[in-house]
């Protein structure tokens, strides 16, 4: 099926059946891994939220669920490094183990600022699953342990990614084409 910004991706990298599949995979291996526990799901939005969404469908165990808006990309398409809180948490951590939810793990920095945040606030552990994993990219030294794929350094849309704001209704992941963004 045509999507109405087929024109501006060079190729697709993660299909929508290839994507269903691996969420479905990691919801079992984390509803495995967090049996009898209280688990804490927090999704980084916005770029998480269709990831989230799905993931925690999967999940099949009693958890709750908590959002968090940071940011360090702008318009931009590389990490300023500098990391800015704009919506925390709305509950106490404490005791609970908490699992991150991210769309991409690139540089590091913005989930290892977070993480060291968090750490602070006496979880019994934090974790981080994230859809994807650009591990040529890394600047901080942070681990995801639950990777859906690991992915070449490209520049990628949809599935909750975005650039400018743009391509997050996407049904799969593309490699937004070069000129798009070096004219943005």
């Amino acid at each position: 099926m045509a999507h109405i910004h087929d024109e501006d991706i060079d190729h697709i990298l993660l299909t929508e059946p290839q994507i269903a599949s691996r969420v479905q995979a990691l919801g079992e291996q984390i509803s495995r891994d967090y049996q009898g526990k209280e688990l804490l799901v927090v999704g980084i939005l916005k770029g998480a939220v269709v990831f989230y969404s799905d993931l925690i469908r999967r999940i099949n165990l009693p958890m709750q669920m908590d959002f968090m808006v940071v940011s360090s990309y702008g318009s931009s398409t590389d990490s300023s490094g500098v990391v800015r809180i704009l919506k925390d948490l709305s509950q106490d951590i404490q005791g609970k183990h908490v699992l991150i939810v991210e769309d991409i793990l690139d540089t590091g920095l913005t989930l290892h600022y977070l993480t060291q945040i968090l750490k602070h606030r006496s979880p019994a552990s934090i974790e981080i699953c994230t859809l994807m994993d650009k591990p040529e990219r890394r600047k901080a030294d942070i681990h995801a342990k639950y990777v859906g794929f690991t992915i070449p350094d490209a520049f990628v849309v949809g599935y909750g990614l975005d650039y400018d704001e743009k391509y997050r209704n996407m049904p799969s992941v593309g490699v937004l084409k070069e000129e798009v963004y070096r004219r943005g």
